[in-house]
């Protein structure tokens, strides 16, 4: 089991697993914390720090820096960057690219808990992901036969493109093309006997023979898969898989046309940066 370092730059490190297994939210390693005026706190006053700074996390839907946290808590830094470590070892908070969100132990804790506490977060890390990003992030699955748009969100300078052909054009956008890469050779006839292939640029692709196939398994299964004005002139747009278990989705982003040349760029970032814990909550809805 692994935790990260105060450093939010630094590697993972081993967690502390004294006695055999992880220690709680509330516990010994929170002692360690030192208070602002060099005392070791007490394990009440430990708990009344995690809980105000987890207070003060709920309220940034996109998360917060550990020190816009601090400052909001009173907390010294390094206090609460020790804190932070802690609760994000034990699930109550989630770290994005140096950003602080609110993690499944919370949403556990919630009377609201479900599909509709998932969608939020899902729409907070794609929020997170157009920011970084600069460019609209989609998060697209295929279930129950149909290729469904599930969340979105846009940048400056990358606004969102037409949604409402997205099951019908699947052929023609990025998410779609990679849907269709994953499916079995039955599912995408059944797909294509439903939704024919038909333009909506003069750069559609029409023969299904064209369409790009990706394995389930191996490290072929994460290769990007882009498009260039298919869908929407003046646009482009790059996909990667998101498979867990038999659910098969793709994490997508489109820029205009004239920011075409980063697409390469953030596909690979996106590669790198979507794990397990991503797939967990985006296939929780």
């Amino acid at each position: 089991m692994y935790e990260r370092s105060t450093n939010p730059g630094a590697a993972l490190r081993p967690a502390d697993t004294r006695g055999g297994r992880a220690l709680p939210l509330v516990g010994p390693r929170m002692t360690n914390a030192v208070a602002a005026d060099g005392t070791a706190p007490t394990l009440i006053a430990s708990a009344q720090r995690a809980l105000r700074l987890l207070a003060a996390a709920a309220r940034y839907p996109k998360g917060a820096t550990a020190k816009q946290l601090a400052r909001d808590t009173d907390l010294a830094l390094g206090t609460a960057y020790h804190l932070l470590r802690t609760l994000v070892h034990d699930h109550y908070l989630e770290r994005h690219s140096g950003r602080y969100l609110t993690g499944p132990a919370v949403t556990g804790l919630v009377r609201d808990d479900g599909p509709a506490t998932d969608r939020a977060r899902l729409r907070a890390l794609l929020g997170l992901l157009a920011d970084e990003l600069s460019a609209a992030v989609y998060f697209t699955w295929y279930r129950h036969g149909e290729v469904e748009l599930i969340e979105a969100a846009e940048a400056p300078g990358a606004p969102l493109i037409d949604r409402h052909s997205w099951r019908v054009g699947a052929h023609a956008h990025a998410a779609g093309k990679t849907l269709l890469a994953l499916m079995t050779a039955e599912e995408r006839r059944a797909h294509l006997a439903r939704y024919p292939m038909v333009p909506f640029t003069p750069y559609t692709l029409r023969d299904p023979a064209c369409l790009p196939l990706l394995p389930r398994q191996g490290p072929r299964r994460a290769v990007p898969i882009t498009q260039f004005q298919e869908y929407a002139l003046g646009s482009a747009g790059a996909a990667v898989p998101i498979v867990a278990g038999n659910g098969i989705g793709a994490i997508s982003v489109s820029l205009p046309m004239a920011q075409a040349h980063r697409l390469a760029g953030i596909a690979a970032e996106l590669r790198t940066r979507l794990g397990e814990d991503f797939a967990a909550v985006a296939f929780g809805i």
